[in-house]
């Protein structure tokens, strides 16, 4: 009796270790028997096969292994994905009204061609994108280099600093000012009445950001241009200044006085020093009086020298730039001349080139403690692909307001800088919608690179032809197609994406404007002439009036949805006149359908066409790092400028 009721109790003994073996160690069971299914005592276990059926498993569900060292742009492969959005507009006018019209088909046809192109590609994202060291080997940093006055002449006046620089960077110039020549045309000096030329002796050198654009003229991060001759004062001055897309900010003019004492310096060191030129007396008391009253002052006391004007036409100098802690420093033969603070939107990894020009002839250049590791040149490394920038879907709610933003395919870094800054006040409203608008570049690995981006943030609209700047009026024709066909909106506003806008405001303000008018606000220029020479030239068989339509300055203006159903309207119908420059063109279009309705047109400088003021409606010529610094402003209840000074 008792052996048996010992084998009854060992027996429950093994069943209560195989109960905790197999139910509630489970992970025993399957190190035991890996060819067993796991089975679930709970109705929330999934019910899920141990075993992996072929190799080509084994490649797809790796074991766990340590972090990747390398970051992931795409944090989770089950993202949502937007198809390619491509707008709707077509161009297919059978006759050539115009040079610009014969352009357009043309740029249309070979769009569409890199269009399909680009749509039979495979899918643009990827879970971990190539690194582009990889890819596009990067030309070696160089901790110095050396360049004499022929070699410089031989690379047409520019020197390649292929890493930038960085804090302790100098460079050091050896060169000679030429003699002051005739200029008949003097752009920095106006001919007096009966003068027939100037006589100007200026050179110019300037670290440029050569690799902060493509194919358009790169930012002067440091402009340096002496003026020993032919300044508009007459007096021999130094000029220093930054310029973003020909956009130049406010210049640091020194001309002889010492700053001011309360005047903010740069690492300690004044920003001007004081000076004196050929024209100012020293003393109206001889000099050997002069001297006497030196030679019985007390030896305390402290002496003052007056420098002369640094530079001295066919003297040679020697100057060294340093790139401090705060700003640039510039000493000429071992004596401090000025001294220009770092500006927003810059850093000195961007400074990858140095240029010389004007009056000078260069004996050698001398570039030391220069940066040895690279900055990385991927346009990618600009995007920040994370889900919080992404565009929400259009939703079934009123739009009152549309923003059509004009953008260049290759501008990665200014569509991020816009995304990080006052478009996330249109993410997070129900009634105003924005998108980008961008034609296709001539280079396809550009356009892969903006299939990414357009595919990943859903943000980005397609105009389907080959971009160029004499075009430009197209994508403004695409945004009010698009603002009025496709969303519907009551308002729609253009800018570009080197402007910032603050929504709030602009909201308020046409909030003040009654429901039933037309309207068209912004910067408005009135009897403006076309330039007939020069770089920005227009053609009489361009534009054969002499004045311009009253119109408001392209980088930032509001149209009501009349207007821009009757742009649609006249396009559609191939009666809409295209002239080159698109603001002056919507001035035109505007023009003609006031004949038909009246238009209320509302003017504010506060639409800043050159740069930035407080309390802006839109700020111009910012630069990705600017946008983000005035976000930050913004945010914290101060609508004020992060000007370049």
């Amino acid at each position: 009796m008792k052996k048996g009721s010992a084998q009854v109790l060992l027996s429950l003994c093994l069943l209560y270790l195989a109960f905790l073996l197999f139910y509630e160690f489970p992970f025993l069971s399957q190190r035991v028997n890996p060819l067993s299914v796991g089975t679930a005592t709970t109705p929330n276990t999934v019910l899920r096969p141990l075993q992996l059926a072929t190799e080509k498993d084994t490649q797809t569900i790796a074991s766990p292994v340590r972090p990747s060292k390398l970051p992931r742009r795409l944090r989770l492969p089950q993202q949502r994905q937007t198809p390619l959005t491509v707008s709707s507009l077509q161009f297919n006018r059978t006759g050539y009204g115009s040079g610009l019209e014969k352009s357009a088909l043309d740029a249309w046809r070979l769009g569409s061609k890199l269009l399909d192109e680009l749509k039979s590609s495979p899918s643009a994202i990827s879970p971990l994108p190539p690194l582009p060291q990889k890819t596009q080997p990067l030309e070696k940093c160089l901790a110095s280099l050396s360049i004499t006055g022929a070699q410089l002449l031989e690379q047409k006046n520019l020197i390649e600093l292929p890493c930038g620089m960085t804090l302790g960077s100098h460079i050091t110039l050896v060169a000679r000012p030429r003699a002051a020549h005739e200029e008949y045309d003097p752009k920095i000096k106006e001919l007096r009445p009966g003068e027939k030329a100037a006589l100007v002796s200026q050179f110019r050198m300037e670290l440029l950001g050569m690799r902060m654009v493509d194919g358009e003229e790169p930012p002067r991060i440091l402009h340096f241009n002496p003026r020993i001759k032919g300044d508009f004062s007459g007096r021999p001055v130094i000029e220093q200044n930054t310029c973003y897309r020909m956009q130049w900010a406010v210049p640091l003019r020194c001309e002889g006085w010492e700053s001011n004492a309360g005047e903010d310096t740069v690492d300690g060191q004044v920003k001007c020093e004081k000076w004196i030129s050929n024209e100012d007396n020293q003393s109206n008391e001889p000099k050997d009086a002069w001297w006497l009253k030196r030679l019985i002052k007390r030896r305390t006391d402290k002496v003052k020298v007056d420098w002369p004007y640094p530079f001295v036409e066919n003297k040679l100098f020697v100057l060294t730039l340093t790139a401090g802690l705060e700003g640039y420093h510039i000493n000429v033969d071992g004596r401090h001349v000025t001294s220009f603070p770092y500006r927003t939107g810059f850093t000195l990894e961007d400074a990858t080139g140095l240029s010389l020009n004007g009056d000078i002839d260069v004996e050698s250049i001398y570039a030391a403690s220069l940066p040895n590791s690279h900055l990385s040149t991927d346009p990618q490394r600009n995007l920040d692909m994370s889900p919080q920038w992404k565009a929400p879907d259009l939703s079934d709610d009123p739009v009152e307001l549309f923003i059509g933003i004009l953008s260049a395919g290759n501008h990665f870094a200014e569509r991020m800088a816009v995304r990080k800054s006052w478009m996330s006040s249109v993410r997070k409203s129900n009634n105003i919608v924005a998108r980008f608008f961008v034609a296709l570049n001539g280079r396809q690995e550009v356009n892969m690179e903006l299939k990414k981006e357009a595919e990943f943030f859903g943000d980005i609209v397609i105009v389907p032809f080959l971009d160029s700047y004499d075009l430009v009026v197209l994508k403004t024709i695409a945004i009010c197609e698009y603002g009025v066909q496709v969303v519907s909106a009551k308002y729609v506003m253009k800018c570009d994406d080197d402007n910032f806008v603050r929504i709030e405001s602009v909201m308020n303000e046409l909030m003040k404007v009654p429901d039933d008018r037309s309207l068209y606000m912004g910067n408005i220029n009135y009897y403006h002439k076309p330039l007939r020479n020069g770089k920005w030239a227009v053609t009489y068989e361009e534009w054969p009036e002499e004045d311009y339509p009253p119109y408001a300055n392209g980088p930032g203006y509001v149209v009501s949805s009349y207007i821009a159903r009757f742009v649609i309207s006249e396009f559609e119908n191939n009666n809409l006149r295209l002239f080159k420059m698109e603001d002056v063109s919507m001035g035109m279009w505007v023009e003609k359908f006031n004949t038909v309705k009246p238009v209320q047109y509302i003017h504010s400088f506060r639409f800043c066409q050159f740069g930035c003021i407080d309390d802006y409606y839109t700020a111009h010529y910012q630069s990705p790092r600017q946008m983000i610094c005035m976000w930050e402003k913004l945010q914290s209840g101060r609508p004020q400028c992060c000007n370049m000074r």
